[in-house]
């Protein structure tokens, strides 16, 4: 009887245990995706991310987007990008180092293709902040109500279809409905990109490193030589504490 009440117990609970894990598994799920707080967490002295972000937007970016302020031979001095590697990886035919770096589709054509001219994206860091940017290029998902196929999370209804689904993968959003509010869930990848998550975030992270570069290119240099100046203005103070005391040390 012993043994039977011991084998019933343990087919029990060996019944349970998926059971359990499913409704683990079911809660780990349901769990919403707080994308909101999401940040890019990149810094604009490290050079070999900005070179690979660079690299990132000549072959993504600046089919649709201009860097109207930026010119190639200033991208080649500050990122430390040899000018052969510049002409030959990113500088289209015919261009100059010192020419801007434009777009290549005609403004018209944009209007009628996405019905809004892609914007110049000198100062887009500037403007939306790098943890915008960050947010947006991470939250596309498909939505076959869109125009473009596509929708984002951080800019509802943007014209801007989602051209790194090729990297990143196809998802579909999940939300759920509060009275007359949807409020997002999180996120299904239905259709695998070509990068793993992990390589997909590093990919915009550089990427909007660069943008917060182009957004202020003198800001490598401000930063570098600001250490030197607090530096400086440290030791200034040690030594004029030193004279005081110097100047004061026979008055009582």
């Amino acid at each position: 009887m012993l043994k039977r009440a011991l084998l019933v117990l343990g087919l029990c609970a060996a019944s349970w245990l998926p059971v359990a894990a499913t409704a683990e598994e079911n809660a780990a799920a349901s769990e919403p995706l707080n994308w909101q707080n999401w940040r890019p967490g990149n810094s604009v002295s490290d050079l070999p991310s900005l070179q690979r972000g660079a690299h990132n937007f000549m072959a993504y970016c600046n089919g649709c987007h201009a860097l109207q302020y930026e010119r190639y031979q200033r991208l080649a001095d500050d990122l430390k990008i040899p000018l052969p590697v510049v002409e030959a990886s990113l500088l289209p035919p015919g261009s100059n180092p010192l020419d801007y770096i434009t777009s290549a589709m005609p403004s018209d054509d944009a209007q009628n293709w996405l019905g809004k001219a892609p914007p110049d994206l000198s100062l887009i860091a500037r403007s939306k902040g790098t943890t915008y940017l960050y947010q947006y290029l991470k939250t596309f998902y498909a939505d076959p109500k869109s125009p473009t196929g596509s929708n984002n999370l951080a800019y509802p209804s943007t014209a801007m279809p989602a051209v790194l689904s090729s990297l990143e993968g196809v998802k579909q959003a999940a939300f759920r409905t509060v009275g007359d509010d949807k409020i997002f869930q999180n996120f299904q990848t239905t259709v695998p990109g070509t990068l793993t998550p992990v390589q997909y975030d590093d990919f915009v992270r550089d990427t909007v490193n660069f943008l917060d570069y182009v957004s202020e290119p003198a800001q490598v240099g401000r930063r570098l030589l600001g250490k030197w100046v607090v530096a400086f203005l440290l030791l200034l103070t040690v030594l004029s504490y030193q004279l005081k005391k110097e100047y004061w040390k026979d008055v009582h």
